[in-house]
């Protein structure tokens, strides 16, 4: 596993964790929230099978 792919499981989870906290505290819409982290979640998987 090259040193990308490790960055990409430590910064989606991260980025997750606060689409979701921004959410829970009013400062973005849940649409944006799930938005974020579906955008995250399919860029990481696209950047880690393409390494």
């Amino acid at each position: 596993m090259s040193d990308a792919q490790v960055g990409l499981l430590f910064a989606t989870p991260v980025i997750i964790v606060f689409a979701i906290a921004l959410a829970r505290m009013g400062v973005i819409r849940v649409s944006g929230a799930v938005t974020a982290v579906l955008a995250s979640v399919a860029i990481a998987g696209a950047l880690f099978f393409t390494q």
